[in-house]
């Protein structure tokens, strides 16, 4: 059974930077395409970026596009999220995700499972 751990989450400054990892154990890392959520009080969550298996696609939801950038290392079993120049809206519960059923799962929440239990991530103005 896949198990998805998150950490490196915060409390940090506007402008500041952040790097979020995700762990993974139970299957091949390499088999699965991984995605990066968030959820911020009283709203739906939201895709934040994902990433194939082989790290041939990439996609980044608009507004964290040339500040946040996703990555994996298959030998570490490891995905990672590194944000930058963050911006009080960027405050949320960030969840790593994986898709064991497609080479890239994209930004449907919908065909990712497992799910993490998620990191905070709040960004002070």
């Amino acid at each position: 059974q896949v198990q998805v751990v998150e950490s490196g989450g915060g409390l940090v400054q506007a402008g500041a930077s952040l790097k979020l990892s995700c762990a993974i154990s139970g299957r091949t890392f390499s088999s699965l395409c991984m995605g990066w959520f968030r959820q911020a009080p009283g709203q739906e969550r939201e895709f934040v970026a994902a990433i194939s298996r082989s790290s041939r696609s990439i996609e980044y939801k608009d507004s964290v596009k040339g500040r946040f950038i996703i990555s994996r290392d298959n030998n570490k079993n490891m995905l990672y999220l590194q944000m930058n120049s963050l911006k009080p809206e960027d405050t949320a519960v960030y969840y790593c995700a994986a898709d064991p059923n497609r080479s890239y799962g994209g930004t449907d929440a919908t065909h990712y499972d497992p799910w993490g239990q998620g990191t905070q991530v709040t960004v002070s103005s």
